[in-house]
């Protein structure tokens, strides 16, 4: 499942990051890399975007950025 599919709350371990280099690299820049773990901590109203939390900070996604995080939920 990729990210944009994961519900408000769940924690989420990042498997691999899809897409064109440029993007892949500024998700990466953004501190999304593999085997961390995410959490989605809100959804806007009309669903775009998303925001999450990594690496002990808030960050905010595209919907169509967030497609491209292949992701597994993970149980604490």
């Amino acid at each position: 499942m990729n990210l944009s599919q994961a519900e408000i709350g769940q924690p989420v371990f990042i498997l691999k990051i899809n897409g064109e280099k440029h993007i892949r690299r500024r998700l990466m820049d953004m501190g999304l890399t593999k085997k961390q773990i995410i959490v989605i901590k809100k959804v806007a109203p009309l669903g775009d975007p998303i925001e999450i939390r990594v690496r002990g900070y808030e960050l905010s996604l595209r919907k169509e950025d967030a497609k491209n995080i292949d992701v597994e939920v993970v149980e604490l």
